[in-house]
């Protein structure tokens, strides 16, 4: 499986962007996708998740309110819709798959090592 992330760039806070993911590779039938963050000297941080099949969703709180995450099936696309963004919002973007089976309490969908497929990211900059 092959994650292709795309949309990122230099923006001005309070300004809108959206990413895409497009997946390749083997008969693409995941549990979920979603997408992480790091920033300069931190750890790699969820941001969103998405259930591929059902479509359940789940945030970070610092982005519930402001961004979106939805998919195309057909596709094999899953996108982030960035709205108000902040400063603090600056990293590299990573997208990311997992298969196995989640409950939707499961803390595997907002932890790193839940996912078994990683994107190259691509680098979204918010200005002051």
């Amino acid at each position: 499986v092959q994650l292709q992330a795309s949309g990122g760039g230099l923006m001005q806070a309070g300004g809108s962007l959206r990413l895409s993911c497009a997946a390749s590779g083997r008969s693409f039938s995941p549990s979920g996708m979603g997408w992480f963050r790091q920033a300069p000297g931190k750890e790699r941080e969820f941001v969103a998740a998405i259930g591929w099949s059902g479509g359940r969703t789940y945030y970070a709180d610092s982005v519930k309110g402001r961004f979106t995450i939805f998919r195309d099936n057909a596709k094999n696309t899953v996108y982030l819709q960035m709205s108000s963004l902040k400063p603090e919002d600056t990293a590299v973007y990573y997208c990311t798959a997992r298969w196995g089976a989640a409950g939707p309490y499961d803390s595997r969908w907002s932890i790193p090592s839940g996912y078994d497929y990683w994107g190259q990211g691509t680098l979204v900059t918010v200005s002051s």
